[in-house]
């Protein structure tokens, strides 16, 4: 397949470049006193990641808008440059479409998750029923898969498993509305929630009732199933409950290619994030081990996204990262920051990557990282904070890491998992070892082709050039830094 090339003032036929989108959801935090009042991005280890900042040009990003506690699916939408305020159909569709469920015009799909409900209460007492559901998440939904609504006949329920606690569950037929709230009520030891239609049509009112009886049928099946009665016995929690949250249809945008001119990929196992790219036409790849959770093989996302990048067959290559969300929402502040260290040895591979390739006269890269929401670990949830943003050039980065030589010293090899219990580590310790760091390294070499930022943080990012700004600017500006827009 032929490069793009652009004309320079010299009228030389010039490649364009090709950028890695690094994106750490849940990226962000605030500055929490146990840990030297460092942020965990702040107190990690992250050499690579501060090559970058200090390689290149950094600001601070707000996702969608300021103020706004954006979800992943918004936030993703703002970046890849479609306005939600738009196109925004509900998450459903993307987290279906992402597990491997066809969508038709008019159908609706719910992102969900299974939960326990105290059924004499009707109180849901945890949304999540278990974190690790991989080996009855599949088994569960194969019960679910199908199930007959007795007051509607012509209707049709598809369920698959997606990953962790999710699942996404499609409803086909005629008649349908995605105007419709779910059942979830988006907090432990809240009432389950019943469907209401949002706007006031026979569509909406007669799907908020098809929603309403495929709560209370899909109930049925699970308390009942054999995996909630060996959970039981065994004293665990039973998911004996699906939440319907973030109806939503299938979007009709236009394809990232046409919109931007530039033929992308993504490594994302996150199910929500894979529907939300297959929806904008981004092609799909698939690195073997890498999941949607703290189980991901770092090293092969590194692996997969550059030898697609690399292969010519792609200009933009969008990498996620869900593992590092989960802390927060797990409320687990050493984690966060070990998962970052884990995030920034996987640039380092994709880094020595990419400059191989370009080293080998096979392209010019350029290396972007950012978030798509903050999510404080004090807090446990997505909050409106903005996340920090960095791109640079490979070449400018490989410099700032010491030479090639340094780089070329990067193992390609499998990128070791925290413990998730370490008794050893407090934050106190990382706080002070962070400090040290700061102390012995206080800056990398300056170079003109950035601006005076030294390291990759919260804070740091607010004295750089870029500001700050919203999602909508970010793809202009990647066209611009890989020289698609000079004539």
């Amino acid at each position: 397949m032929e490069r793009k090339c652009r004309v320079s003032s010299s009228r030389k036929l010039v490649e364009t470049g090709r950028i890695a989108f690094v994106l750490i959801d849940g990226l962000a935090d605030v500055h929490i006193p146990a840990l030297a009042n460092l942020t965990p991005l702040e107190a990690a280890n992250t050499s690579a990641m501060d090559a970058i900042a200090a390689a290149g040009l950094n600001g601070l990003l707000d996702p969608v808008e300021p103020g706004l506690a954006c979800g992943s699916d918004t936030a993703h939408l703002s970046i890849f440059g479609y306005d939600p305020r738009l196109y925004y159909r509900g998450r459903g569709a993307f987290e279906s479409m992402g597990a491997g469920i066809d969508m038709a015009p008019g159908d609706i799909a719910f992102k969900c998750n299974f939960a326990t409900l105290d059924t004499i209460t009707g109180m849901v007492i945890k949304r999540r029923a278990d974190r690790h559901f991989e080996d009855v998440g599949p088994v569960l939904c194969a019960a679910l898969d199908g199930v007959n609504l007795p007051s509607f006949p012509d209707l049709v329920v598809k369920a698959k498993y997606a990953t962790e606690h999710r699942c996404g569950i499609v409803i086909s037929g005629p008649g349908l509305s995605d105007e419709v709230s779910g059942t979830d009520p988006l907090k432990d030891n809240l009432p389950l929630q019943v469907s209401r239609p949002l706007k006031a049509t026979a569509q909406a009112q007669h799907t908020a009732a098809v929603v309403n009886e495929l709560s209370a049928v899909l109930q049925a099946v699970l308390q009942d199933h054999q995996v909630n009665k060996q959970r039981i016995a065994q004293g665990s929690s039973p998911a004996n409950v699906v939440l319907l949250r973030g109806c939503g249809s299938r979007i009709a945008v236009p394809t990232f290619l046409e919109r931007h001119g530039m033929r992308a990929c993504m490594v994302a196992p996150t199910k929500i994030i894979a529907g939300l790219g297959m929806s904008l036409g981004i092609d799909r790849l698939d690195a073997p081990g890498t999941t949607g959770d703290y189980r991901t093989q770092f090293h092969a996302k590194a692996e997969t996204l550059s030898e697609a990048l690399t292969s010519s067959q792609y200009d933009f290559g969008f990498l996620h990262i869900k593992a590092v969300d989960d802390t927060g929402h797990d409320q687990q502040p050493v984690l966060k920051v070990q998962y970052l260290e884990c995030v920034d040895v996987m640039i380092k591979q994709l880094i020595r990557r990419l400059h191989q390739a370009e080293a080998g006269g096979r392209g010019h890269y350029c290396v972007c990282v950012t978030g798509d929401h903050s999510t404080p670990v004090l807090f446990g949830d997505h909050s409106h904070e903005p996340v920090p943003f960095t791109v640079a050039h490979v070449r400018h980065v490989v410099e700032q890491l010491g030479g090639a030589s340094c780089v070329m010293n990067t193992p390609l090899t499998h990128i070791p998992h925290p413990p998730s219990s370490d008794p050893s580590v407090t934050l106190h310790a990382l706080g002070q070892a962070a400090l040290r760091r700061k102390k012995m390294n206080p800056s990398f070499k300056m170079q003109s082709t950035g601006d005076a930022v030294n390291s990759f943080g919260e804070a740091a990012a607010a004295s750089g050039f870029l500001g700050r700004f919203p999602g909508s600017a970010i793809m202009p500006l990647v066209q611009q830094f890989i020289g698609m827009n000079k004539q």
